[in-house]
């Protein structure tokens, strides 16, 4: 037990030196900005040349002064090149450009009593991120895809461009007729002009939304159309790959369908558009009509291993959380991107079932933590940044997530769920903030909970405890002690916080809820007999680290017993006992025989590395194994024996074996124990197309281990 010691104090100490590798504090201050109107409408007129990179446009805005005498309107405008204004009577207004704004002097004073219609002529030949032209590559059409996010959309759009701002909008778009437009809102119609061989799309987004949420895609798209009910649902996608995404995109109605009984509010817009976007990565939300990178259609092989499933719900999640309602200002980023994260977990816990719901909210758990060991940690309500998108982070998304669960542990299942439904109605179409979110718990549940938001929203960091526990035979009592640690950290609080205590005894198994509120703290609880399992956090809801020394028979008996995240956790904390044969039994076991994937995965994690030589002949069964991700466990296993003799059966599994990621293992095990002799093989292997290019890469790597 010394060593397990040891071990923690030294990541301990890595982490107080590594956790604030970026000091986050001396970013800058950012407010939410002053305003002189509020934007309400804008009629955005497009005329664009795909092959000359260039367009010519205006926009007719409409918007009502926020005060009196208001004589000057000043938008955002980046990169476009402004050639006129007139206001609402076509008289020529003067204006002013500087490199990001436009100043307009009105042709007289208005009050906020007015309704103020101007309009914008420009055109734009720089090539922006706003929106990009994309050349046509042997696997993707030329292309015009928007990028409007953060405050893009003042690159190709002279507009007010902060998301407290919604407006409606009229997107009419001229292009050459052999290119489809989509855009946000309904198609009201298609116009041709048979003179100029060009076409004119007329979409209209009739619910106000923030600017960074236009979409404006442009392509020789392949259009599949699908549905929910009454609801269009329809996928963008390139010609050449019409069948994948049929099947890639198969389950957006039930995610919509899923999200709208989750909420108790029907999805708020009038369809649901997924569009293919050759410079995207992962997926960004636009209003009816998200972006999603090239990789959300895969084929049948891609499929085994890059589900982008997640992706698609998290975005299709957006069209509540962050279109519907939106952070009012980038702190509050959270109300966008924690509610979008968690929803595509309640999602996957639903479609996929309970453990693998479990084992993605250990991942999102564990992605934040990385980002608190080795960069920084920061309040997730976090008004310092130089630009939005450093509040884009892991303490937004899984951080943010993981609060979202453990106010749901608070609250109970039915208020939070009837909060969250409150919420979206009372402020349907609204910027929001976090005291907004605030009072709607207030008001649903009757509690005031501001004392949680203060710890997990206003305040860096998370719990760490240490637990330690007693029996007293005579008394038949068990005595808790626990710890809270991480007042180490500045600015980290000692949480007030309820626990489940999972007891475990010959009679049974009982949850005891005990709160936490001081730095260390000592519970007695009264047992018919002495427990064969205590279980700290019982049903995983709290952001935690924690240490809790248990013997190796306890730990084998959790083994058997306990969930999955806790059974992840003693397949971990039976590291401590490499030596005893009962552990590598223990894990030989689970390697081969465990039901949930990932538990088979960590055993042989284990075995490779404390007892390799001796489970030879296990990790060549777990070459069989059903999932993927095991196998690729397996071969890197095998790999690290450098046994020549097992190179022909590395390249039978290169060639017969389904998965990408099982393939490019092979070819990095085959690089470790490979020759000269193989060179041919492995170059060979670059030339495989694959999902991200795993396989070539890995074959490359493999090569240069070689040479």
């Amino acid at each position: 037990m010394k060593k397990f010691y040891i071990v923690a104090l030294f990541f301990f100490i890595c982490f107080v030196i590594t956790a604030q590798k970026t000091d986050v504090y001396k970013r800058p201050v950012k407010h939410e900005p002053d305003r002189d109107f509020d934007a309400i409408h804008y009629c955005i007129k497009l005329d664009v040349d795909l092959d000359e990179k260039k367009l010519t446009a205006k926009n007719t805005i409409t918007l009502s002064p926020l005060r009196e005498n208001l004589k000057k309107i000043t938008l955002d405008a980046v990169a476009l090149q402004v050639t006129d204004v007139l206001d609402w009577k076509g008289i020529h207004l003067n204006f002013n450009q500087t490199d990001d704004k436009l100043h307009i002097n009105l042709s007289r004073p208005c009050s906020y009593t007015d309704t103020v219609k101007l309009i914008v002529h420009y055109y734009l030949t720089e090539q922006v991120k706003g929106l990009r032209f994309i050349d046509k590559t042997d696997s993707s059409p030329l292309q015009v895809s928007s990028d409007c996010w953060p405050n893009k959309a003042r690159q190709w759009i002279p507009c007010y461009d902060y998301p407290h701002d919604k407006v409606t909008q009229d997107m009419i778009v001229t292009v050459d007729k052999k290119y489809k437009v989509l855009s946000n809102g309904l198609l009201l119609n298609i116009k041709e002009d048979k003179g100029s061989g060009k076409n004119t799309w007329h979409w209209k987004q009739s619910l106000p939304h923030s600017t960074y949420l236009i979409n404006l895609s442009i392509a020789d798209y392949a259009v599949i159309e699908d549905s929910l009910g009454s609801l269009p649902v329809n996928y963008w996608v390139y010609h050449t790959n019409v069948e994948d995404a049929k099947r890639s995109f198969a389950k957006t109605p039930y995610m919509i369908d899923f999200f709208n009984k989750l909420y108790d509010y029907k999805f708020p817009w009038e369809k649901y558009d997924q569009v293919i976007s050759a410079y995207m990565g992962g997926g960004a939300e636009a209003t009816s009509a998200t972006l999603l990178g090239e990789g959300a259609v895969t084929n049948w092989k891609a499929a085994i291993d890059f589900s982008y499933e997640g992706i698609i719900a998290h975005e299709i999640a957006h069209q509540w959380w962050g279109d519907l309602i939106t952070s009012r200002s980038w702190e509050h980023t959270w109300m966008n991107e924690s509610f979008g994260t968690y929803s595509d977990h309640l999602y996957k816990r639903y479609a996929w079932g309970q453990d693998e719901g479990e084992y993605d909210l250990l991942k999102k758990k564990n992605s934040y933590l990385r980002e608190a060991h080795n960069r920084y940690m920061r309040p997730i309500v976090f008004n310092r940044y130089e630009d939005p998108g450093q509040n884009f982070d892991s303490h937004t998304y899984p951080k943010g997530a993981c609060v979202l669960h453990m106010l749901r542990f608070v609250l109970g299942d039915d208020t939070f769920f009837r909060t969250l439904s409150a919420f979206l109605h009372q402020h349907e179409f609204q910027a929001v903030t976090t005291q907004d979110f605030m009072k709607c718990v207030k008001d649903v549940s009757g509690k005031n909970m501001d004392w949680f938001f203060d710890q997990f929203l206003f305040h860096p960091g998370h719990a760490v405890f240490e637990i330690n526990k007693n029996w007293n035979e005579s008394t038949k009592t068990l005595t808790l002690e626990i710890k809270q640690t991480q007042d180490k950290w500045d600015k980290v609080p000692v949480y007030k916080i309820p626990v489940n205590i999972g007891l475990t005894t010959t009679s049974g198994k009982k949850t005891k809820q005990v709160w936490l509120k001081r730095k260390s703290e000592s519970f007695e609880i009264k047992l018919d007999s002495e427990p064969l399992m205590v279980r700290f956090d019982e049903g995983n809801h709290l952001l935690k680290e924690w240490t809790f020394k248990k013997s190796e028979d306890e730990l084998l008996y959790q083994l058997q017993n306990d969930d999955v995240p806790g059974r992840l956790w003693v397949v971990d904390e039976l590291k401590t006992f490499n030596n005893s044969k009962k552990t590598i039994e223990t894990w030989a076991g689970l390697a081969l025989n465990e039901k949930f994937w990932a538990l088979r995965e960590a055993a042989l994690r284990n075995l490779t590395e404390y007892d390799r030589i001796k489970h030879k002949d296990l990790f060549l069964k777990a070459l069989n194994d059903e999932n993927s991700k095991v196998r690729v466990a397996a071969v890197k296993a095998l790999g690290e024996f450098n046994d020549q003799s097992l190179i022909n059966q590395f390249k039978k599994i290169f060639e017969t074996d389904d998965s990408y990621l099982v393939m490019a293992e092979v070819l990095k095990a085959i690089g470790k124990s490979g020759n000269k002799s193989h060179l041919k093989f492995l170059e060979e292997a670059t030339k495989v197309k694959s999902s991200r290019n795993v396989v070539s890469k890995a074959a490359e790597q493999a090569i240069e281990m070689i040479l």
